[in-house]
């Protein structure tokens, strides 16, 4: 019996071509600075496409961790510290306009009065998460990122770290991803593995990880024999 539900952020709670598709293109324009040889180089190294401006599904920025991000752009950009560029793309970040998948107010706020404790685990730093997430902070018990101190996903130890915060077993946890890097964590924790569209992936791409692959997240609550209305 599920107790409480993990959630992956971007593609899961938020649109990721909506949000990061444009973020990933007014950073490699400002990085850039007017060198077109540097913004293709950025732009293939994160595999993103000028043209439709979002991130290929082949891009590892999709479910990478936010310092990896930076350890593959950092040897490009002369004159930045690691460090300074980290601070720069984390800032840039949390200043991001997030646009919901669904009626999170509703979705959260069902499960929540449904008595299920509910969790965020990014990849993101925890900082721009936090910002991103603010509406809803009020129906979480936690929110974990990146560089919280458990490591990254697809590592399980995040989702362990949550589990145990929060006091439920993992086998009684759900982990909910638009990715494999989310779901293959949930595997390996021990939890429940919910799969939804609103990301990059495919169907068949999740299918072997999920337990279930649903539209949205605003699927849940019916899964679960809840009603949202």
């Amino acid at each position: 019996m599920i107790e409480a539900i993990i959630f992956d952020k971007d593609g899961t709670l938020f649109d990721f071509q909506a949000t990061w598709g444009v973020w990933t293109g007014l950073v490699i324009e400002e990085l850039s600075q007017g060198d077109a040889q540097l913004m293709a180089a950025l732009a293939d190294r994160v595999d993103y496409d000028p043209q439709t401006k979002k991130l290929r599904p082949s891009s590892f920025v999709i479910a990478g961790a936010a310092h990896e991000i930076v350890d593959a752009v950092h040897p490009m950009l002369q004159g930045w510290d690691w460090n300074d560029l980290a601070q720069f793309l984390n800032g840039k970040a949390a200043l991001v306009p997030q646009v919901p998948v669904a009626d999170l107010d509703a979705v959260l706020g069902q499960l929540r009065g449904d008595g299920y404790k509910l969790a965020v685990m990014t990849n993101d730093a925890e900082s721009s998460a936090r910002v991103h997430l603010a509406p809803y902070l009020d129906m979480l018990d936690m929110v974990v990122g990146s560089d919280s101190g458990h490591g990254a996903k697809p590592d399980p130890d995040p989702l362990l770290a949550i589990a145990k915060a929060l006091g439920v077993a993992p086998a009684a946890c759900a982990m909910v991803g638009d990715s494999t890097h989310d779901l293959g964590a949930g595997r390996a924790a021990g939890m429940q593995t919910i799969g939804v569209l609103t990301g990059p992936a495919s169907r068949s791409d999740l299918t072997h990880l999920a337990d279930v692959v649903l539209q949205t997240v605003a699927d849940i609550p019916s899964w679960l024999g809840t009603d949202t209305t």
